[in-house]
């Protein structure tokens, strides 16, 4: 399984013959390697509704025909536009032929704001356990510190843990390296900073309070092997 970071929370997971985006925030994300035109994903998972992370679904889903996996307000929403989707909720997982999809809770906001200046409710926003090949990702989504990250890294071995640093919006890097420590995942990534001014951070000083030394700083198109 090949995981890549393309800038603030967007991954690229390639697995058993299958591209899967989460998160694509592609178009007004200025630190992303990736363009709309050259991706063709065969499944795109969301965490939560916000414009940041929904992305270019839409664009990319059309495009494409990929399956979109997402909260359930927000995937009955996209539905609504003409994707093919797989709505799921907390707690609850699903066995794909790709790969096991996993939802955990996240605390902040999930909202899509329409040209109309309106903002329509989207539900719970979630994080993402990802397991395939014997491996198992974690994408916490936005969320702020909570004492359950230890449940959730008791109950599944994680390799690789993608953690929002950002602070503002997010944990920042003090609590996001408590979080690694209840979570227990081999790996740590930083993600969601640097973005817009309000989550600028050094993710360099972020791994270094990592008491395990397991933290690994990825640039847009860095990828590791699992």
């Amino acid at each position: 399984m090949k995981v890549s970071y393309h800038g603030h929370s967007v991954l690229k997971v390639e697995t058993g013959g299958k591209t899967i985006l989460f998160d694509p925030f592609i178009n007004g994300n200025e630190l992303t390697d990736l363009k709309v035109e050259n991706e063709n994903p065969d499944v795109i998972i969301l965490t939560h509704g916000h414009g940041d992370h929904v992305g270019d679904t839409i664009e990319l889903a059309k495009k494409s025909n990929a399956l979109v996996i997402a909260p359930n307000e927000l995937a009955v929403y996209l539905g609504f536009q003409g994707l093919n989707t797989h709505p799921m909720h907390i707690g609850g997982s699903f066995q794909f032929d790709f790969g096991k999809v996993k939802l955990t809770q996240a605390f902040h906001g999930s909202g899509y704001v329409t040209e109309n200046n309106e903002i329509i409710y989207m539900g719970m926003p979630a994080g993402v356990l990802f397991t395939a090949e014997g491996k198992t990702i974690y994408h916490a989504g936005d969320t702020g510190l909570f004492s359950d990250m230890k449940l959730i890294g008791d109950r599944h071995p994680i390799d690789v843990a993608f953690l929002p640093i950002g602070d503002n919006f997010t944990m920042g890097p003090e609590d996001a390296a408590y979080a690694a420590e209840l979570l227990q995942a081999k790996m740590v990534v930083p993600i969601h900073y640097d973005t817009f001014p309000p989550i600028k951070q050094d993710p360099n000083s972020f791994v270094e309070m990592l008491k395990d030394q397991n933290g690994k700083v990825m640039k847009p198109g860095d990828s590791i092997e699992l």
